[in-house]
């Protein structure tokens, strides 16, 4: 019985089961899985998390702190009389709590730091000593502050954002937030995130070339599951990108309803927030994000982690990236590559969003590739043996060092490009070559690859 209520909570958090309310309404199964709130008889709503008596301790406390923000304030109110599980609980930190604040790189709209949290987060409620059980062992007092540039003004717009994700914060494979403090020298508010030691996907590529195809796959499924339970949740990144999926003791996608300006507000602006090579054709030119569109960001960030190259990181990403990205321009994928892995990277990228893969199909396809590896004599296992001989000859290896072009950006930021062509799938198979000859070119030149692409 254990194991399977064991199986039964990871399904939740992994997103194998759909509907949460109908498993928080069905009272005996949270019964046999989390067992009896002591306080209240009733059965807990999480790990060993009462929702009922945790909001009213909870809102006896609001008193007693203030983000100094009103927004802000019934933000994390709301978030703490809602939460049902320890891992939707949203706190306000004061500043003091951290310790050993260093700064570790800056995003598209702030900077980013790393501190000790030696309080820790909220666990549970200890009952016999009538206080918080926090969690603070090493792997988790550090955390990340991602500070918000000109958040003292921060918008309802930035936060029912972040606020419609909040409750896909828990689930696997998705970076957990703790709550939010406020940095005194600036006034801006940051996001207090859990730290992943190791850094993320695009300043790792180096080192995680030499991995082997079968750990590649794993990363790829569990990068794939994290997506999956924000598609379950009915919502869409956004900004899915390299930059945005970590690595510690696991893969994690971050900056969930993150991607704009925390001071931004919507008034029927036509253009969007994120980072160029990612974004799906139809949203560059103007059309809503949709679960397609970030099936289509998978495919690029699949190409660069097997390719060991970031996309189009030798061309500026101007207008004329936009447009010949419309007119099916992809970044190459290596010969060497194992066709069944080729196969799926096109597919994700495929300039009609129809005829992408669903999030559940593409779980499911990564998942056939890895249970294959078990079978010496299956298709794929020849394509890698073949394709491992080629991909770690230097000859091979230094055809994809490149210098990246100075223009070439790969934080969010502002993009409205006006009078794109309508997207396409190209079978036009382009080189990396040809890609620094756009750079390179005048207007003549660009039209004639344009005529190329189109062929």
């Amino acid at each position: 019985m254990e194991s399977t209520n064991a199986s039964v909570e990871t399904e939740v958090k992994n997103g194998e089961i759909d509907d949460e309310s109908t498993f928080m309404n069905d009272i005996e199964t949270r019964k046999a899985i989390y067992g009896i709130c002591t306080e209240c008889d009733n059965p807990f709503t999480g790990d060993s998390w009462c929702q009922k008596c945790n909001a009213k301790r909870f809102k006896e406390n609001f008193k007693n702190w203030t983000s100094g923000n009103k927004n802000i304030d019934e933000f994390i109110q709301e978030q703490q009389l809602n939460a049902v599980h320890w891992t939707r609980c949203c706190e306000w930190i004061p500043f003091e709590k951290f310790q050993n604040v260093t700064y570790i790189s800056r995003g598209g709209f702030g900077k980013v730091f790393k501190a000790n949290w030696l309080e820790g987060y909220i666990r549970s409620w200890n009952v016999q000593k009538q206080k918080w059980n926090r969690y603070n062992n090493h792997s988790y007092k550090e955390v990340a502050l991602k500070c918000l540039d000109n958040s003292n003004n921060i918008s309802k717009d930035f936060l029912n954002e972040v606020k419609t994700y909040y409750q896909i914060y828990g689930s696997s494979y998705i970076v957990q937030c703790y709550g939010i403090t406020k940095e005194p020298e600036t006034n801006n508010y940051m996001m207090v995130l859990q730290y992943f030691y190791k850094g993320n996907l695009r300043e790792n590529l180096h080192k995680l070339y030499n991995i082997n195809y079968s750990e590649k796959l794993m990363v790829l499924h569990q990068i794939s599951i994290g997506l999956k339970n924000i598609h379950n949740a009915g919502k869409v990144h956004k900004d899915f990108h390299s930059g945005n999926i970590l690595f510690g003791n696991n893969v994690s996608i971050s900056d969930l309803g993150m991607c704009q300006p925390a001071d931004y507000q919507s008034e029927g602006d036509d253009g969007i927030f994120g980072v160029l090579p990612y974004i799906a054709p139809e949203v560059i030119r103007g059309r809503q994000y949709t679960k397609s569109s970030d099936i289509y960001s998978f495919g690029i960030i699949m190409n660069e982690y097997l390719s060991g190259v970031v996309p189009f990181n030798n061309i500026s990403h101007n207008f004329s990236l936009a447009c010949n990205i419309c007119k099916g321009l992809r970044p190459e994928i290596p010969d060497y590559l194992p066709k069944l892995f080729a196969e799926l990277i096109m597919k994700c990228w495929n300039a009609e969003p129809e005829n992408r893969p669903t999030v559940e199909e593409l779980c499911r396809l990564i998942n056939e590739l890895r249970l294959k590896l078990d079978y010496k004599d299956a298709e794929i296992c020849n394509q890698i043996e073949e394709s491992e001989r080629i991909r770690f000859n230097e000859q091979v290896k230094n055809k994809f060092k490149q210098v990246q072009h100075p223009q070439a950006i790969y934080t969010s930021r502002f993009l409205n490009y006006r009078s794109l062509p309508n997207p396409m799938t190209s079978s036009y198979k382009i080189s990396q070559d040809i890609i620094q000859f756009i750079s390179t070119s005048q207007n003549s030149e660009i039209q004639f690859i344009e005529q190329e692409l189109i062929k």
